[in-house]
């Protein structure tokens, strides 16, 4: 009883706050920023399988209660189930979104699409500054072999 009255409510703003401010200090460099997915655990995922477990467990308690199974394989809850899948596979396309780019996770979905632009461009400048360096080293390696060196 004691805990429950000490304890302090934390709004979600506050919780992603302070997500990143406990958040590893950037080195600046490329590599940690283009690949920030390997730190994670893949723990994260389980509740999302227990909300499918029980969504499963829901359908066949209704079937069982009486109701037919029609609503599987009728045309009635057909596009009822299609538009889940499709809201399911926005969600996990949002989900991929959020660990590819960096700091994603603490975005809503409109701030992440800007982010995720902003990051594609980014990774663009980088591959042409990469590829200006691979030709300029290879037309040092021409220079070098035309000499004798």
């Amino acid at each position: 009883m004691e805990d429950a009255e000490t304890q302090i409510a934390i709004s979600t703003y506050q919780k992603r706050e302070l997500r990143k401010t406990h958040q590893k200090p950037h080195m600046g460099n490329a590599i940690n920023d283009s690949l920030p997915h390997l730190g994670r655990r893949r723990s994260r995922r389980k509740p999302r399988d227990f909300v499918k477990i029980h969504r499963k467990n829901a359908k066949r308690s209704n079937n069982s209660n009486g109701n037919s199974s029609s609503n599987i394989s009728g045309s009635g809850s057909g596009a009822g189930a299609g538009e889940e899948d499709e809201k399911e596979e926005v969600e996990r396309k949002i989900q991929a979104l959020q660990r590819i780019v960096p700091g994603g996770e603490s975005l809503g979905v409109d701030k992440l699409f800007e982010e995720t632009a902003g990051y594609i461009m980014a990774l663009q400048c980088q591959l042409k500054a990469m590829r200006t360096l691979a030709s300029f080293f290879e037309g040092l390696e021409k220079e070098k072999r035309k000499f004798g060196g």
